[in-house]
Order: C-alpha cells, then sequence, then structure tokens
C-alpha cells in the first residue's frame, strides 16, 4: 500500500531551493524586469488620490502651459491644469481598459473557440464571422462602434473588445483542433466522460500558457487602442483624465509647450512595454523551445 508523502513547508527555505529560485529569475529576468514595471505603474495608478498635487479638473488660465517647476511636477497645459495629476490619474483609465480587454476578450474567445473546435456544426459559422471581423481593422471598428454609441469608459471596453476576440478564438481552435485528437481525451471520451467535463479538465488546463501570453499581447494592444481613441476624440469623454485625451489636447501647443504631450506619451510607452516584456518573458518562460527557436 502506498503512503502519502508530504513535504514540510521549511524545506522550500533550504539553501538548495533559494538557488533554484535564484537560476529561475536569472532566466528569465525580461518577465522579472516587466512586472516589476507594470507593478510600479498599477502602484501609481492606485494611489493617484494621495500623490496627485491637484485636481486634475481644476482649471487657472493665470498658469497655463507653464513648464515643470517645484509646485507643478509636469507643467501645465493650455488651460492650466496639472499635468502631472492629471497623468496619474490618467493611468487608472488605461490599466482599467487593457485589464478589462484582456480578460473579456480572453473569456468570449475561450467559449467561442472551444465550441468552434470540438462541434464541426458549429466551426464554420463561428469562423466565417470571426474572418469577417479581422477583415475589418481593429481600429476602424472600434471607431464605428464608438460612432454610434454615447462615449464612456464601458463603451470604450466593449469597442475595444469585439475586434480582439477573433485573434483568441482563433488560437483556441488551433489549440481543441490539435488536443482533441490526444490520447488522454480520446480516452476520457472512450469511457462516457461528459464533454464540459473533459473541457474543464483537460483541454483548458492544456492551453492556459499559450492563452496567458495572448492575454498580455491583448492587453498591450487595448492600452494602445485607447490612446489612439481618445486622441481622434472617440474615445473616453474629455472631461475623464487619460493620455490619450492629454496628448490631443496638447498636439496644437507642441511647439511652445512640449510638455503637455511628453510626460502622458512617456508612460504610456512604460506602460505598453512592461506588459509586453511580461508577455515576451511568460513566452520564453512556458514554452523554452520556443525562445530557443526565436
Amino acid at each position: 500500500m502506498s503512503q502519502k508523502i508530504s513535504i514540510p513547508f521549511d524545506l522550500a527555505l533550504e539553501p538548495e531551493y533559494q538557488v533554484q529560485n535564484f537560476r529561475w529569475l536569472r532566466k528569465n529576468p525580461t518577465l522579472i524586469l516587466g512586472a516589476v514595471m507594470l507593478i510600479a505603474m498599477i502602484l501609481i495608478a492606485a494611489a493617484a488620490p494621495w500623490i496627485a498635487t491637484h485636481d486634475p479638473l481644476d482649471i487657472d488660465p493665470m498658469v497655463r502651459m507653464q513648464g515643470p517647476s517645484a509646485e507643478h511636477h509636469f507643467g501645465t497645459d493650455a488651460q492650466g491644469r496639472d499635468v502631472f495629476s492629471r497623468a496619474v490619474w490618467g493611468g487608472r483609465v488605461s490599466l482599467t481598459v487593457g485589464l478589462s480587454v484582456a480578460l473579456l476578450a480572453s473569456g468570449i474567445g475561450i467559449g467561442l473557440g472551444l465550441i468552434a473546435g470540438f462541434f464541426p456544426w458549429a466551426d464554420g459559422l463561428i469562423m466565417r464571422v470571426m474572418d469577417g471581423l479581422m477583415a475589418i481593422p481593429g481600429i476602424l471598428l472600434a471607431i464605428a462602434l464608438m460612432a454610434v454609441t454615447r462615449a464612456s469608459l464601458l463603451t470604450v471596453v466593449v469597442a475595444i473588445t469585439v475586434p480582439e476576440i477573433p485573434r483568441v478564438v482563433r488560437l483556441v481552435r488551433s489549440l481543441s483542433l490539435t488536443l482533441r485528437e490526444q490520447l488522454y481525451v480520446q480516452a476520457a471520451h472512450s469511457v462516457g466522460t461528459q464533454l464540459h467535463v473533459i473541457l474543464i479538465r483537460h483541454v483548458l488546463p492544456n492551453m492556459m500558457a499559450p492563452l496567458i501570453v495572448q492575454g498580455s499581447f491583448v492587453a498591450a494592444s487595448a492600452v494602445l487602442i485607447e490612446a489612439s481613441l481618445s486622441f481622434l476624440g472617440v474615445g473616453v469623454p474629455a472631461t475623464i483624465p487619460s493620455w490619450g485625451n492629454m496628448m490631443a489636447e496638447g498636439r496644437n501647443f507642441v511647439a511652445v509647450a512640449f510638455h503637455i504631450i511628453l510626460y502622458p506619451g512617456l508612460l504610456l510607452a512604460f506602460t505598453v512595454l512592461s506588459i509586453n516584456l511580461i508577455g515576451d518573458g511568460l513566452r520564453d518562460a512556458l514554452d523554452p523551445r520556443l525562445s530557443r527557436q526565436l
């Protein structure tokens, strides 16, 4: 009779385990760097009410388009609003949109992809709809959706999610077509296991690695699209501080007040870079063979 062996928790503190953890960190510096950068941005956005030096909506024409100073760390815009305060508050919009779009697109894409991969009668219909959505540039589809609805943060999330769903659906479908031919899936079918149990216990766990990587890239794309929509005037309302709105308002004053678009642009680039670094690091960590091929 086999005995259940338990490993004491203190074993994780042994030197050999610490060495293994250190080696893992050394093998995945991109993932660690991206995570540190993204955590820093999340902390800044979460602490916006406490670190913002001014109300982001306060207008003071007497100090309009001033450069960085002790009172206004990033200077002021054309209406005298504090750029630093608006920038840290704007991070909330971009991070919220990125996370929401990644979760929604992944959830809907997983459901449709599994249906297309395991139900041949639905495969053709679902994939033709996905092909139609992919034939339209994502930014144009998002602009069209925003044009027929009222501008709000929820509308922006929905408008960005719709073009991102086909990416996830195609990935999940291709993985489903491969996994459904595996012996362990066929064995589960042969013993009468219900399909939803097979999908939850056997199929989904083997998809998590590529789905996590894909989700990170969807989040980075969503942050950029949100900034683009706001810059074009079809994103979140102008009364809500966002990096795209700030750059749109400051583009007419680049020659005299370049700082208005400089700092939100740097924060946007920093955020997208951190998410992409996490995606690359996860790809290398979860699939070392792919990283060697690249």
